[in-house]
C-alpha cells in the first residue's frame, strides 16, 4: 500500500485505525473480530483505509468468505448485522467502493456485500441495495417501568415475572449452558449455529467486551444469548428462546431482564439484534418501542446475476429449514458449525 498523500486527493493505506473502529458503530470493524473468523475457520479480512494526509476519510474491513456450498465472498461484519464500513465523504466514499471492487476481482469473488446501519447518502456505482432488514435499538436512559408498553404488553412481561424464571449473565463459566440453549432452540428455528468451540474463541479474544446469559426455569435451560459491548451501546449478536417456554413468555422475560440489566450498569443503548422486514421476529421487538434503524445491504456482483437470498424468505432456504428442523440433534450438532460458518 502507498504512503499518506501530500495532496488533497484521498490515498490508500492498511491496517486498522483506531479512531474509527472505537467510535463508529459496528463492533465488526474491531481487529479481534477478524482474529475471531481467522482462528475458527481460516477467514482473512482485508482492512482498507483511505486517507486525505494524515486523516483516515474512509475505512472497510472485509472478510473472505470460502465455503463448498455457499461460494466465494467479501462481506463486511461476518457472522453479524452491520459494521466495518466507514467513510467521511462521498469522494473519499467512491474511492473506497473502487477498491472493494478490485479487491472482489483479485480474489475472485462471486460477490461483495457491504453492511450499513442507518441510511446511505449515495448508492455506489455499480452496486445493487437490498433492504430488507432492519434493527432495533432502544434508548436505555428512557427505561423506567412498565408503563411505557401497551397493556397487552405489559401483562405480559408481569405474568413471565411470576412463572420462576431465573437468569445468569456471565462470561466463560458459561458456554456450555449458553451453547445448548443456542443450539437447540437455533435447531427449532430451521437454522445451524456455530459450535461450542466458536463461543470459546470469542470470550476469549473479546474477554470483557462480550456477555453470556442463559435464562432456566429450575434445572431447565429455557433460552440463552451472546452480547457484544461496544462503547456505550450493547448488541444482541444471538438470543433464543425455546419453543415450549414462549407461550409462558420467557421470551418477555429474556428481554426485559437484560434491559433493566444494561440500563442499570449505565449503558446508553441496547440494539435488540436484526430482524427482516415483516417477520414474527420484528414484531417482536416492536412491542418495546426501540428506535427503527434500516439495515442498508449492497451488493458488488463482478460476475453478474442476481443477488444472493441467504435468508428465510428465500424458497431454497426454505426447504433447507424444513430438513434441518427434523434432524437429531447429535447430527446438527455435528454438521451445523460446517454451514453457519459459509453464511456469513
Amino acid at each position: 500500500m502507498s504512503e499518506l498523500s501530500p495532496g488533497n486527493k484521498p490515498t490508500l493505506t492498511d491496517g486498522f485505525p483506531t479512531s474509527i473502529y472505537t467510535a463508529e458503530p459496528g463492533y465488526t470493524a474491531l481487529p479481534e473480530w477478524a482474529e475471531l473468523a481467522k482462528k475458527m475457520y481460516g477467514y482473512v479480512t482485508y482492512p482498507i483505509s483511505i486517507a486525505n494526509r494524515t486523516q483516515i476519510s474512509a475505512f472497510a474491513a472485509l472478510t473472505h468468505i470460502k465455503h463448498p456450498i455457499f461460494g466465494s465472498y467479501l462481506t463486511s461484519a461476518p457472522y453479524s448485522s452491520y459494521g466495518g464500513i466507514w467513510f467521511k465523504d462521498l469522494e473519499s466514499a467512491n474511492i473506497l467502493s473502487t477498491e472493494i471492487k478490485k479487491l472482489a476481482v483479485l480474489l475472485g469473488a462471486d460477490y461483495a456485500m457491504a453492511r450499513f446501519r442507518g441510511a446511505v447518502p449515495t448508492i455506489w456505482d455499480g452496486w445493487i441495495g437490498s433492504p430488507i432488514y432492519q434493527t432495533y435499538r432502544i434508548n436505555l436512559a428512557d427505561q423506567g417501568g412498565l408503563e411505557q408498553y401497551s397493556s397487552n404488553h405489559r401483562n405480559h412481561i408481569r405474568k413471565a415475572l411470576k412463572k420462576g424464571f431465573e437468569i445468569q449473565i456471565g462470561g466463560a463459566e458459561l458456554i456450555e449452558d449458553t451453547y445448548q440453549g443456542l443450539a437447540r432452540s437455533m435447531r427449532e428455528l430451521g437454522s445451524p449455529y456455530h459450535s461450542k468451540s466458536y463461543l470459546t474463541e470469542m470470550c476469549s479474544i473479546l474477554n470483557r467486551k462480550i456477555d453470556l446469559a442463559v435464562v432456566r426455569f429450575g434445572s431447565k435451560i429455557v433460552g440463552a444469548g451472546v452480547f457484544i459491548r461496544h462503547g456505550k451501546e450493547v448488541i444482541n449478536l444471538h438470543a433464543n428462546i425455546l419453543r415450549e417456554f414462549r407461550q409462558h413468555y420467557a421470551g418477555e422475560f429474556f428481554y426485559w431482564f437484560m434491559i433493566q440489566h444494561y440500563h442499570e450498569v449505565g449503558l446508553d443503548y441496547f440494539d435488540l439484534g436484526r430482524s427482516l422486514v415483516g417477520s414474527g421476529n420484528e414484531i417482536f421487538k416492536l412491542k418495546w418501542n426501540p428506535q427503527v434503524a434500516p439495515l442498508n445491504y449492497w451488493y458488488y456482483m463482478p460476475k453478474g446475476g442476481n443477488i444472493p437470498e441467504m435468508n428465510q424468505k428465500s424458497p431454497k432456504f426454505q426447504l433447507a429449514i424444513a430438513v434441518w428442523r427434523h434432524l437429531p440433534q447429535f447430527l446438527v450438532n455435528q454438521i451445523g458449525p460446517h454451514l453457519i460458518n459459509g453464511i456469513a
